[in-house]
């Protein structure tokens, strides 16, 4: 709770991963990658209640080990390849109701801490409930990015009449990182999404930004975690 209002965190973790196969329950540095999330948010001043949405029987099982609460599985339909990632947010709170912030925590990003999480909800509360999501600057300047035509040919990707010359002459640039979502339960089934009509940004440096995708960022990940417990 922060300020009397009650605090919801949700992670969803469903079953048909297609780039790492069970990707939520592989073996990170010694856990289950989605016990990295759990165990993290169970830390959190500010969360009342944290709960995973699943419609995997072996997830929610480990889910459960874990300490995180399960109130109810996942539908099927909500659990698809091309199911919008809101879906099973706006799906939760109907089934868990009287909260007043909502928390996203996604399970593939493991290194992110505590701090991140009460850091982005604060921030959240401090500005009157606007919207606030995770955010890390990006070392891929769009400014230095080009496409390419059928014959190969270069253009830039942002048109501009003076291209800077020296790196250090862009804007810094900021990208989603994926680690922490917050949103007021009013605004969010407003407006459907965490993206909103106004919003802030939580900056976490890159060592505690990376996303799982690939078994590229599963070793990476492996490897900060194992060099974060020495």
């Amino acid at each position: 709770m922060i300020h009397d209002k009650k605090v919801l965190a949700v992670i969803p973790a469903r079953g048909g991963s297609k780039g790492i196969p069970r990707k939520n329950i592989k073996s990170l540095a010694g856990k289950p990658l989605i016990a990295w999330t759990i165990e993290e948010a169970k830390k959190s001043t500010y969360i009342d209640r944290l709960i995973l949405t699943s419609e995997d029987k072996e997830i929610i099982n480990v889910a459960k080990e874990y300490g995180c609460e399960v109130p109810f599985v996942r539908p099927k339909e909500l659990a698809q390849d091309d199911t919008p990632g809101v879906a099973p947010i706006l799906h939760a709170i109907q089934e868990v109701p009287g909260f007043d912030y909502i928390v996203l925590l996604q399970p593939t990003s493991p290194l992110r801490l505590v701090k991140d999480i009460d850091g982005a909800i604060e921030k959240c509360e401090k500005h009157h409930g606007i919207a606030c999501v995770s955010v890390c600057k990006t070392d891929k300047n769009p400014y230095w990015m080009y496409q390419l035509d059928s014959k190969d040919f270069m253009s830039p990707f942002i048109n501009m009449d003076h291209f800077p010359v020296r790196r250090q002459d862009t804007p810094a640039i900021y990208q989603l990182n994926g680690a922490v979502y917050v949103s007021t339960v009013k605004e969010l089934i407003k407006q459907r999404t965490f993206l909103q009509d106004k919003m802030l940004a939580y900056q976490m440096p890159s060592e505690r930004s990376v996303d799982i995708d690939t078994i590229l960022d599963f070793k990476i990940c492996e490897m900060l975690l194992k060099d974060r417990e020495k």
